[in-house]
């Protein structure tokens, strides 16, 4: 049984253009105005979709979001983008973010954004 949750903490979403491509609970990024676009590989994460309908997507850009990610630890982390819509590590290019929490069988994380 798990003991803790940080689903919905300090959930913060905004509403934008959703680019082609663009699917629920995975990483975007800003890429114009109001327009969000599909994370690359190696890419920086502005936040994750978590609903697309007509067009649009409400996107997570602040507070604890679960995301798919493997070969991540708990901790103080550089990440980036990964090819399937997730995140992983990257001590080089990525950026410094929070993870609360690392499951590997359900393969994915509790980072705070």
């Amino acid at each position: 049984m798990k003991q803790v949750s940080f689903e919905g903490i300090g959930q913060v979403l905004a509403t934008f253009q959703a680019g082609e491509g663009v699917v629920e609970g995975h990483t975007v990024w800003v890429s114009g105005n109001g327009m969000v676009e599909p994370c690359t590989d190696g890419g920086s994460v502005d936040g994750v979709a978590v609903v697309v309908k007509n067009g649009c997507a409400a996107v997570q850009v602040r507070g604890f979001a679960t995301v798919k990610a493997t070969g991540v630890t708990a901790g103080r982390v550089k990440l980036s983008a990964d090819a399937s819509g997730g995140m992983k590590t990257d001590e080089e290019g990525g950026t410094p973010y929070l993870v609360a929490e690392a499951d590997t069988t359900a393969g994915t994380i509790a980072v705070l954004l």
